[in-house]
């Protein structure tokens, strides 16, 4: 099965939890020239060159975000920045606006087309496959119009500009928004900052009341964040997406944590090689649900691939996770002959039987539940704030990775 699965990442820790959970591409922004630039933590142009050598290194092929609109005053510097793409060796560039691609083929660069284009018919596909190798098909099409495009595509045998099959690429999972594929004016016409400039604030994650003008009588509609969609959750029927012709999963969230992007990465990549080894089931689905809900979600839903034409509404502001990490300490020491790291206690408290996420820009994401705490090279069974303490690792380790305990968010929460 050539299906690839395509992570999000907004900072080293990130990266390198994407490689550990199986991504076969990453996607990342540099600078304000992506529809990130304020939400997530981009990357500058002098992180570029480590990026694609951590990528080739791992055989991980590296996507490039330039998928604002573009303004005159700042074509000269997309035009150095795609440039400089080119010479570090990233694998392509995601992009929207017609002077990001037209550069993009006139330099030699492969271009995929961003979802802000809102392709839904082949007439599109058609017409951008002149420029384009891959192709993001518009989050409101349904899973039987995405496998006709795909039909299409190989009964017409359209190609892009490297010669082979236009590949389309859907999102599977992650925030979904109330605009047309992500094409919003609320943050600007509220708050003055743009979505499409990659500053969106949000304000259709909040909760809105309808007034009376003349009596001030105020109610809250349906009592739910009406503009708010729950997030896409595909995996429980991946396979039908697989078997429309989609071959690349992409998973949102650049501005999300190093652990959210390292299970949700795992999660789908243990149901592709349960689809390509026949042992996809119900079972499976509920397992690698229970694992989803356990990093950052505002619930989920299907989207409209399977035919619906309105969101499904999040209940709650923020995050509906089942647990939170808290900030314990930091490593500092690890000695690699025996596999054992020194914790400095800053805050709170460790015991044993803690479930712990170590995070560094080396180290990406190391979980574990502690099965054994020394201070002072005594056995204990907790270490409290101020103390420097060792626990064994069964991966590595480094000095100034952050150290964090997992606590269960209560049902009533």
């Amino acid at each position: 099965m050539n299906v690839e699965i395509m992570s999000p990442v907004g900072s080293y820790e990130s990266l390198m939890a994407a490689i550990q959970a199986g991504a076969g591409s990453v996607y990342f922004g540099v600078g304000n020239m992506n529809m990130r630039s304020r939400s997530a933590a981009n990357f500058s142009n002098e992180d570029l060159q480590q990026i694609t050598n951590i990528c080739k290194e791992h055989q991980v092929r590296s996507y490039l975000t330039v998928n604002t609109i573009i303004y005159n005053d700042e074509i000269e510097e997309v035009q150095a920045l795609i440039d400089l793409a080119k010479q570090c060796g990233v694998s392509a560039i995601i992009a929207s606006d017609w002077a990001v691609i037209s550069y993009c083929r006139k330099v030699g660069m492969e271009v995929h087309i961003s979802t802000q284009c809102n392709i839904t018919n082949i007439e599109a596909v058609r017409f951008y496959a002149q420029f384009a190798d891959v192709m993001v098909l518009a989050r409101e099409v349904s899973l039987a119009q995405a496998a006709n495009i795909c039909q299409c595509i190989r009964k017409e045998n359209i190609c892009g500009p490297n010669g082979q099959l236009i590949q389309i690429e859907m999102f599977v999972h992650g925030a979904l928004c109330m605009a047309v594929s992500g094409k919003c004016y609320l943050s600007l016409d509220n708050l003055g900052h743009s979505a499409n400039r990659g500053a969106c604030l949000q304000p259709c994650r909040r909760k809105y009341i309808v007034k009376d003008e003349e009596t001030d009588l105020q109610l809250a509609v349906d009592g739910k964040y009406i503009m708010s969609p729950k997030d896409l959750c595909t995996i429980g029927f991946l396979d039908k997406i697989i078997k429309a012709g989609v071959s690349i999963l992409k998973i949102e969230g650049r501005g999300r944590s190093a652990e959210y992007v390292k299970m949700t990465t795992s999660c789908y990549h243990e149901a592709l090689k349960a689809l390509e080894s026949g042992n996809f089931s119900q079972d499976k689905v509920t397992h690698w649900m229970e694992k989803l809900r356990s990093v950052y979600n505002r619930d989920f839903w299907d989207g409209y691939y399977l035919g619906r034409t309105m969101g499904e509404w999040t209940e709650r502001y923020g995050s509906q996770a089942t647990r939170i990490k808290t900030h314990i300490g930091k490593i500092t020491n690890y000695y690699a002959n025996i596999g054992v790291a020194e914790i400095h206690i800053e805050t709170g408290d460790l015991s044993v039987g803690d479930e712990i996420l170590i995070s560094g820009p080396t180290t990406g994401v190391y979980e574990a539940t502690i099965e054994e705490i020394r201070v002072d090279l005594k056995p204990t069974g907790r270490a409290e704030k101020g103390t420097y303490c060792s626990i064994a690792t069964k991966e590595l380790v480094r000095r100034g990775d952050k150290v964090y305990k997992w606590v269960s968010v209560p049902d009533e929460f």
